[in-house]
Formats: C-alpha cells, sequence, structure tokens
C-alpha cells in the first residue's frame, strides 16, 4: 500500500520542481543584473551553478550530498542524470525542421556547415585526447581516454557527455568519468559565452556590428499556426497533440533499442548512449506516418506545430542543461582539477580560431553570423549558438540559422564513426588518436575541396 506521505511518492517531483525554481531564481538574477546580461551566459546554465553551490554548502553544513536526502527520494542525483538523458533526446525529437526548398548554393553551404561540425568534433576529440594520454603518463591510474569527452562535452553537449562519461564509468572502470563529462560540458557553455562576448565586443568597437534589439522583433500569427493546422483548442489541447507525438517516437525509438540490444547484446551500452538518434529516426518515422494518413484523407488537418515543437524542445533543453551541471559530483573530481582546466581553456581556444577560419574562408557573405551560430552551438549546444547569434542577426535574415538546422544529416551521418571510436579509445588509444588525426585531415580535404583542388587546376 502507497503512503502519500512518504518521501519515495514525492521525491521525483520535488528534483523536478526544483530545477525549476532554479529557473526562474536564474532568469530574475540575470535580467536584474547588466553583468549577467551582458555576459550572455544561459539561464540553464546560470541555474545550474545556483544548484552547485547550494548543494556545496548544504555538503559542508551537513556533510551529506543534497540530492541524495530523503527529501529527493534518496537517489536525486541518479534522478538528475536520468532526466539529462531522456531530455537529451526528447529534445531533438522535438526540435524544429524547415520545409522550405533548398538551392544549390544552399545545399553546399549546409553540407559545408555539417563538415565544420565534424570536423571540430574531430579536433576536439584529437586535442583532448593527446591531454589526457600526456596526463595518464604523469599520473598513476589516471583515464587516459578521458579527453575523448570534450567533444561530447563541448560539441554535443551535456547529454552526450553523460552518456559518454557513464560508458566510461560503467564500461572501463573510469572513476567519476560522469561527472567528468559533465563538468567538460559546463566549461563549454562558459567558453560559449567568453568567447562570444569577447568577439561581439571587438568587432562592436570596431564599428562593424550593431547590436540587434531583440525587444523589438515580435512573433507574427503564421509563424504560431498555419491555416491548414489542427485548431489550439478543441475537444483534446493542442500542445497534448505535440507532447503525444514526441512520447510516440520516443517510444518507438525504445522499442528499436530494445531490439537492437537482442541483436548486439556486447554493443548495448553504445546502442542506448545513442537514443537521441534513434529519437531522430522515429520522429522522421512519426512524421512520414503522419503525412501519409494526411493524403489517405484519414486526418484531414496538419498535426504538428512547429512553433510548438520548438518551445517544448527548448523547454527539453533548458531542463537537461541545469539537471546535467547539478548533477556533478565535484568531490570525485578533485584529483582532475588541473587537466579539466587545461582542456577547458585549449577547447575554447581550437574551437574559436577553426571555427572563424572555416566562417571567413567558407561563408563570406555572411562570416559573423555563421561563426557566432557555430562556435556557439559547438562548445554548447543549438540554442547556445542560437543565443549568440541573435546579439548580431535578431530576426534570422541570414542562412546561418538554418544551417543549424539542417546540418545535422551530414553531421550524424559523418560524426557516427566518431561515436564508435570512442568505445574503441580506452582499449586502444594510440590506434584511435592516429585515425582520429587521419579522420580529421580526411574531413578537412572534404571540407576545403573546393580552395584545394580549385588550386591544383590553376597550377
Amino acid at each position: 500500500m502507497t503512503n502519500f506521505w512518504d518521501f519515495s511518492v514525492w521525491g521525483g517531483l520535488n528534483v523536478i520542481a526544483i530545477l525549476l525554481l532554479s529557473l526562474l531564481v536564474a532568469n530574475v538574477l540575470k535580467n536584474s543584473s547588466k553583468l549577467l546580461k551582458a555576459s550572455l551566459i544561459p539561464t540553464s546554465v546560470l541555474a545550474g551553478g545556483i544548484l552547485i553551490a547550494v548543494a556545496g554548502v548544504y555538503k559542508w553544513i551537513t556533510g551529506n550530498v543534497m540530492f541524495d536526502t530523503a527529501f529527493f527520494g534518496g537517489n536525486g542525483t541518479a534522478m538528475l542524470e536520468l532526466i539529462t538523458y531522456h531530455t537529451l533526446a526528447l529534445g531533438f525529437i522535438a526540435a524544429k525542421t524547415s520545409d522550405g526548398k533548398l538551392t544549390k548554393k544552399r545545399t553546399v553551404e549546409i553540407f559545408n556547415t555539417g563538415v565544420t561540425t565534424v570536423s571540430t568534433y574531430l579536433l576536439q576529440a584529437v586535442v583532448g585526447f593527446g591531454i589526457s594520454i600526456i596526463a595518464a603518463l604523469l599520473i598513476k591510474d589516471f583515464f587516459s581516454a578521458a579527453g575523448v569527452l570534450l567533444p561530447f562535452g563541448y560539441g554535443q553537449g551535456t547529454g552526450q557527455a553523460l552518456n559518454y562519461g557513464t560508458i566510461y564509468e560503467t564500461e572501463f572502470g573510469f572513476v567519476g568519468g560522469k561527472s567528468f563529462g559533465l563538468t567538460i560540458a559546463a566549461l563549454g557553455f562558459i567558453s560559449a559565452s567568453i568567447g562570444g562576448v569577447i568577439h561581439l565586443n571587438i568587432l562592436k568597437r570596431k564599428g562593424k556590428i550593431t547590436l540587434s534589439n531583440k525587444e523589438d522583433s515580435l512573433t507574427r500569427s503564421d509563424e504560431i499556426e498555419s491555416a491548414d493546422e489542427i485548431p489550439m483548442h478543441e475537444s483534446i489541447d493542442k500542445m497534448t497533440i505535440q507532447i503525444a507525438l514526441i512520447a510516440v517516437a520516443y517510444l518507438l525509438a525504445y522499442l528499436f533499442m530494445i531490439l537492437l540490444g537482442k541483436l548486439l547484446p556486447g554493443m548495448k551500452s553504445v546502442i542506448y548512449g545513442f537514443n537521441f538518434l534513434l529519437g531522430v529516426l522515429t520522429a522522421t518515422l512519426v512524421k512520414l506516418i503522419m503525412n501519409g494518413l494526411k493524403k489517405c484523407k484519414i486526418i484531414k488537418k496538419e498535426y504538428t506545430n512547429n512553433f510548438l515543437m520548438t518551445r517544448a524542445s527548448n523547454f527539453f533543453y533548458d531542463i537537461m542543461v541545469v539537471a546535467g551541471i547539478a548533477a556533478i559530483r565535484l568531490g570525485v573530481l578533485q584529483d582532475y582539477w588541473g587537466i579539466i582546466l587545461i582542456m577547458g581553456v585549449v577547447g575554447l581556444v581550437i574551437t574559436y580560431l577553426y571555427n572563424y577560419y572555416v566562417a571567413k574562408t567558407l561563408f563570406k557573405e555572411y562570416t559573423q553570423e555563421q561563426f557566432l551560430a557555430m562556435y556557439g552551438m559547438l562548445t554548447g549546444t543549438a540554442s547556445t549558438g542560437i543565443i549568440l547569434l541573435r546579439e548580431i542577426d535578431g530576426d534570422f535574415k541570414s542562412p546561418a540559422s538554418d544551417n543549424l538546422v539542417y546540418q545535422n544529416f551530414p553531421a550524424i551521418v559523418f560524426g557516427f564513426p566518431l561515436m564508435l571510436l570512442a568505445t574503441m579509445a580506452p582499449e586502444k588509444p594510440y590506434l584511435t588518436l592516429v585515425i582520429l588525426a587521419a579522420f580529421f585531415l580526411v574531413m578537412n580535404v572534404i571540407l576545403f575541396r573546393s580552395k584545394i583542388f580549385k588550386r591544383k587546376n590553376k597550377k
């Protein structure tokens, strides 16, 4: 018999409530502080930092882990990790995709954006892996493949940093692997803010840009709802329909993971780490089914709504970031702080320099917009890229914002081998490092193909 006054009934809800409360507090602080507003630090990152500080004070006073107390069900830290894991996939499933037609030039730019994404992952992996291999030679029992978490923390964000940190911790014995990955991801968001603010201030000082007035940007009614969609309110609310479609897509992804886990039992950890990728595929499948039902006249109106799906996606990403940062266990990282900070600084510098060079070379018509969007995404998430982009392109008139959406397909195709190499890194570090470096060179030949082969022809 369940007693409704037991902490086990309220623990999970208390975790979610404290995450949402921290977002509210962070939002108030950011809007009331000129310094925080100018910093461009995402509210979710600030909220996660607040929770880490509160949890640190609680542990200092009581000696206990705040989220593992009875109030949070006794296992709040595990709950935070589960929330981070699931919201990554749910955010991807809900993410808006545009249906507009693409010109040949735009297709090339989108392809190049996807290749840039993967090339940056590989650069981060090579440099991060190199740092951790050197650290393993100097520090006894240090996990040599820890640096491979740099592209997952910086390039792919909190969810993937947790996924691979968990794989390294459970499958390969990297003590503190989850917290290591989550801390790298948190440093990535800070790097996005620091690098983005410095870059924007340099451009502003040189008179090259005018910062957007975001308050003047209004959402038009046709952006919220098109004429052929189901109404906002009828016997079931339109938002309920969107959540139902997201849930169906994720359920299908889970069924696929069960099937693949039975077919490939030795790769279960990797398969379930790809929950977001399978979620994207099943979301596409659900969309195709809905379009088929509409063509067959079984349903007469469009059920999906881009505006509401984008809101849902942003909600999941906000929760993912704050939960992921709050889940960091600082105690298990006490011997790694020097390495983590070195990786964080180096990750900022190489991501900044490489992406600026690519934007200046291949995206000459909108160099600054492309750079800010890509740098923000490749140190945080797509949302961070959008935050930086909005500072100079508030109405998204440049193609940079669309590039972030469309680039996912080429990025997934080319980036898939990196995910497999990451599981090989702990067992064959030097071979993996060589393969990653070679892969990086190949991707750059593809990325700069027009420049390389043009020069050859001239000769």
